[in-house]
């Protein structure tokens, strides 16, 4: 049985959520990772993935301005930088400098690896569409890679930014 309620009541159902760390170079050419929640796969083929940001965060500039970015799949052990990444503005700061992440260099596009992360994503950036506060970005996948150690991937597991491995 289902019982009509605001949205705001019902979106808090969605738990776990799952986040991505999407990283692209801005006019500087300095890498700027951001946390998203907001993210899915579009296209098996060819494979292609969507990220939604908020149109007023500095990564909308980056990515339009790169016309590429990264998607990776944060691993547990990585919850602090996620947090990091998705709390501060990298018109403000650098992201890398202030936050010890190890990073390595993307192979088919210009923008970086997170090395501690479950998985990475390539992307070409395809399409971009308005979707109320957000730009929904749309990348072709040029190249994955996976973690070659055993990792658990990173979720929202509950309101004000919970995060953990999926039960």
């Amino acid at each position: 049985m289902q019982k009509q309620v605001k949205y705001s009541d019902a979106a808090k159902t969605k738990y776990p959520e799952q986040i991505v760390i999407a990283i692209s170079k801005d006019r500087n050419g300095k890498a700027n990772p951001i946390t998203l929640g907001w993210t899915m796969i579009v296209s098996g083929d060819p494979p292609m993935m969507a990220i939604a940001v908020a149109k007023t965060h500095y990564s909308v500039e980056a990515i339009t301005f790169s016309e590429c970015f990264t998607i990776a799949y944060p691993s547990v052990e990585m919850a602090d930088a996620a947090l990091f990444f998705g709390s501060k503005s990298g018109r403000d700061v650098d992201k890398f400098a202030e936050f010890s992440c190890e990073t390595a260099p993307a192979t088919e596009i210009d923008s970086v690896l997170l090395a501690d992360a479950v998985a990475n994503f390539e992307c070409t950036l395809e399409q971009q569409m308005h979707a109320g506060d957000h730009i929904i970005f749309v990348g072709k996948v040029v190249a994955a890679h996976v973690n070659t150690e055993a990792a658990k991937r990173l979720y929202t597991v509950g309101a004000g930014h919970k995060l953990g491995p999926a039960s």
